[in-house]
């Protein structure tokens, strides 16, 4: 076990020297462990390693992308998960009915929880019409898998 660690610790140090002017938020990304050591003159892969950990250990890095915080930027096309969980789970017979139409109540309001601009509703309820049978892929579909195959569908 101890051979094992120091020839961890000699990777470590030896791997350290070529990352050590590397950008360790581009190599880390955002959340508590980057602004924690964001400052230090060592940005050895060690020290890129704890941030990454912290990152990872304390989820301040999915909060910090979904918030907009922790030196995160929010996606531009953010969606909130929640509402749009809820809402499907509550509208998927009507959501299924819309999409078959390609037009309807349940299908615009699921186009803007989308982040589908007005003036591109249009598009977006065809897509999906032409589309049905790769949304609805049978009707034992869950929820996730409605949102998850809506998505492949508009960003193909």
């Amino acid at each position: 076990m101890k051979k094992v660690l120091s020839a961890v610790a000699i990777t470590l140090v030896l791997s350290g020297a070529a990352y050590a002017a590397a950008d360790a938020h581009r190599n880390t990304g955002c959340g508590l462990g980057t602004l924690l050591w964001e400052n230090r003159a060592d940005n050895s892969i060690l020290l890129q390693a704890f941030q990454a950990t912290t990152n990872g250990t304390s989820g301040s890095q999915t909060f910090g992308i979904s918030s907009g915080t922790s030196n995160c930027q929010q996606p531009s096309k953010f969606v909130s998960s929640d509402k749009l969980i809820n809402f499907v789970q509550a509208n998927m017979d009507n959501l299924a009915k819309d999409i078959a139409m390609g037009k309807g109540e349940t299908l615009d309001t699921y186009g803007e929880l989308l982040g589908v601009a007005q003036d591109q509703s249009g598009a977006f309820n065809s897509k999906l019409q032409n589309n049905f049978g790769r949304i609805f892929t049978s009707e034992h579909v869950v929820v996730a898998e409605v949102i998850d195959n809506t998505l492949t569908v508009i960003n193909n």
